[in-house]
Protein backbone atom coordinates (compact mmCIF):
# COMPACT_ATOMS: atom_id res chain seq x y z
CA UNK A 1 0.00 0.00 0.00
CA UNK A 2 2.52 2.21 0.67
CA UNK A 3 4.23 1.98 -2.41
CA UNK A 4 1.32 2.87 -4.01
CA UNK A 5 0.97 5.86 -2.39
CA UNK A 6 5.07 6.22 -3.46
CA UNK A 7 3.82 5.79 -6.71
CA UNK A 8 1.36 8.73 -6.60
CA UNK A 9 3.78 11.09 -5.19
CA UNK A 10 6.24 10.38 -8.05
CA UNK A 11 3.27 11.28 -10.57
CA UNK A 12 2.48 13.83 -9.01
CA UNK A 13 5.87 15.33 -8.88
CA UNK A 14 6.34 14.61 -12.73
CA UNK A 15 3.43 16.57 -13.57
CA UNK A 16 4.09 19.75 -11.50
CA UNK A 17 7.84 19.59 -12.73
CA UNK A 18 6.68 18.97 -16.18
CA UNK A 19 4.19 22.18 -15.82
CA UNK A 20 7.38 24.23 -14.65
CA UNK A 21 8.82 22.56 -17.23
CA UNK A 22 6.52 24.20 -20.34
CA UNK A 23 8.26 27.17 -19.69
CA UNK A 24 11.98 26.07 -18.67
CA UNK A 25 13.63 25.29 -22.11
CA UNK A 26 15.81 23.13 -20.23
CA UNK A 27 13.25 20.69 -18.59
CA UNK A 28 11.18 18.65 -21.05
CA UNK A 29 7.91 19.52 -19.64
CA UNK A 30 5.38 17.92 -21.62
CA UNK A 31 6.45 14.32 -22.19
CA UNK A 32 7.35 14.64 -17.85
CA UNK A 33 3.43 15.61 -17.33
CA UNK A 34 2.99 12.41 -20.01
CA UNK A 35 4.71 10.18 -17.96
CA UNK A 36 3.18 11.02 -14.68
CA UNK A 37 -0.30 10.91 -16.12
CA UNK A 38 0.94 7.47 -17.76
CA UNK A 39 1.74 6.31 -14.04
CA UNK A 40 -1.10 6.75 -12.67
CA UNK A 41 -3.85 5.23 -15.06
CA UNK A 42 -0.61 2.19 -14.83
CA UNK A 43 -0.64 1.75 -10.91
CA UNK A 44 -5.30 1.96 -11.35
CA UNK A 45 -4.44 -0.89 -14.33
CA UNK A 46 -5.73 2.00 -16.83
CA UNK A 47 -9.46 1.74 -14.87
CA UNK A 48 -10.22 5.17 -15.19
CA UNK A 49 -7.36 6.58 -17.93
CA UNK A 50 -7.70 4.31 -20.30
CA UNK A 51 -6.05 3.18 -23.79
CA UNK A 52 -7.99 6.42 -25.72
CA UNK A 53 -7.22 8.79 -23.13
CA UNK A 54 -3.78 8.03 -22.96
CA UNK A 55 -3.30 7.54 -26.71
CA UNK A 56 -4.53 11.17 -27.28
CA UNK A 57 -2.04 12.67 -23.86
CA UNK A 58 1.09 10.97 -26.16
CA UNK A 59 -0.11 12.19 -29.29
CA UNK A 60 -0.58 16.20 -27.65
CA UNK A 61 3.16 15.58 -25.96
CA UNK A 62 4.33 14.83 -29.35
CA UNK A 63 3.20 17.39 -30.70
CA UNK A 64 4.46 19.92 -28.00
CA UNK A 65 7.84 18.22 -28.30
CA UNK A 66 7.78 19.26 -32.45
CA UNK A 67 6.73 22.56 -31.39
CA UNK A 68 9.27 23.11 -29.05
CA UNK A 69 11.93 22.10 -32.08
CA UNK A 70 10.71 23.97 -34.62
CA UNK A 71 9.11 27.23 -32.97
CA UNK A 72 12.52 29.13 -32.40
CA UNK A 73 14.27 27.63 -35.96
CA UNK A 74 10.92 28.73 -38.05
CA UNK A 75 11.19 32.84 -36.50
CA UNK A 76 14.78 32.11 -37.41
CA UNK A 77 14.10 31.15 -40.51
CA UNK A 78 11.70 33.45 -41.70
CA UNK A 79 14.08 36.20 -41.30
CA UNK A 80 17.44 34.12 -42.72
CA UNK A 81 19.06 33.69 -39.44
CA UNK A 82 22.60 32.04 -40.24
CA UNK A 83 24.13 28.73 -38.35
CA UNK A 84 25.89 31.14 -35.95
CA UNK A 85 22.65 33.25 -35.05
CA UNK A 86 20.60 29.68 -34.32
CA UNK A 87 23.73 28.04 -32.40
CA UNK A 88 23.74 31.29 -29.98
CA UNK A 89 20.39 31.43 -29.59
CA UNK A 90 20.62 27.68 -28.01
CA UNK A 91 23.78 28.87 -26.53
CA UNK A 92 22.05 31.76 -25.02
CA UNK A 93 18.74 29.80 -23.66
CA UNK A 94 20.90 27.56 -22.04
CA UNK A 95 23.23 30.20 -20.34
CA UNK A 96 19.73 32.40 -19.74
CA UNK A 97 18.87 29.58 -16.73
CA UNK A 98 21.47 30.58 -15.00
CA UNK A 99 20.40 34.75 -14.60
CA UNK A 100 16.31 33.15 -13.64
CA UNK A 101 13.78 35.01 -15.58
CA UNK A 102 15.37 37.66 -17.53
CA UNK A 103 18.06 35.11 -18.36
CA UNK A 104 15.09 32.89 -19.68
CA UNK A 105 13.51 35.82 -21.49
CA UNK A 106 16.62 37.59 -22.97
CA UNK A 107 19.44 34.89 -23.37
CA UNK A 108 18.03 33.48 -26.83
CA UNK A 109 17.42 36.57 -28.37
CA UNK A 110 21.24 37.94 -26.69
CA UNK A 111 22.79 34.95 -27.75
CA UNK A 112 21.07 35.10 -31.32
CA UNK A 113 22.27 38.46 -31.58
CA UNK A 114 25.71 37.57 -30.55
CA UNK A 115 25.81 34.65 -32.88
CA UNK A 116 24.52 35.97 -35.96
CA UNK A 117 26.92 39.31 -35.38
CA UNK A 118 30.01 37.11 -34.86
CA UNK A 119 29.45 34.78 -38.44
CA UNK A 120 28.12 37.25 -40.40
CA UNK A 121 28.39 40.86 -38.58
CA UNK A 122 26.05 43.85 -39.52
CA UNK A 123 24.18 44.63 -36.04
CA UNK A 124 20.69 45.73 -37.84
CA UNK A 125 20.26 42.05 -39.30
CA UNK A 126 21.37 40.62 -36.13
CA UNK A 127 19.01 42.53 -34.14
CA UNK A 128 16.06 41.07 -36.62
CA UNK A 129 17.37 37.56 -36.08
CA UNK A 130 17.39 37.66 -32.21
CA UNK A 131 13.78 39.34 -32.19
CA UNK A 132 12.50 36.88 -34.51
CA UNK A 133 13.96 33.81 -32.47
CA UNK A 134 12.71 35.14 -29.57
CA UNK A 135 9.48 35.56 -30.83
CA UNK A 136 9.80 31.91 -31.98
CA UNK A 137 10.45 30.80 -28.52
CA UNK A 138 7.72 33.02 -26.99
CA UNK A 139 4.93 31.22 -29.26
CA UNK A 140 6.24 28.57 -28.94
CA UNK A 141 6.01 28.51 -25.05
CA UNK A 142 2.54 29.79 -25.83
CA UNK A 143 1.56 26.47 -27.48
CA UNK A 144 3.24 24.21 -24.94
CA UNK A 145 1.55 25.86 -21.83
CA UNK A 146 -2.08 25.60 -23.66
CA UNK A 147 -1.10 21.82 -24.73
CA UNK A 148 0.10 21.03 -21.28
CA UNK A 149 -3.07 22.69 -19.46
CA UNK A 150 -5.17 20.84 -22.77
CA UNK A 151 -3.34 17.46 -21.42
CA UNK A 152 -4.18 18.01 -18.08
CA UNK A 153 -7.65 18.82 -18.44
CA UNK A 154 -8.08 15.39 -20.28
CA UNK A 155 -6.56 13.52 -17.82
CA UNK A 156 -8.24 15.06 -14.98
CA UNK A 157 -11.83 14.64 -16.96
CA UNK A 158 -10.63 11.19 -17.21
CA UNK A 159 -10.08 10.39 -13.67
CA UNK A 160 -13.26 12.31 -11.96
CA UNK A 161 -15.70 10.73 -15.01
Amino acid sequence: MELVWLIYLLAGLLIAIGLVGTVLPIIPGVPLMFLGMWLVAWIEDFARVGAVTLWFLALLALLSVAVDLLASALGAQRVGASRGGLLGAMIGTVLGLFFGLPGILFGPLIGAVIGELAYRGGLHGAARVGVATWAGIVVGAVFKVAIAFIMLGTFLFALVF
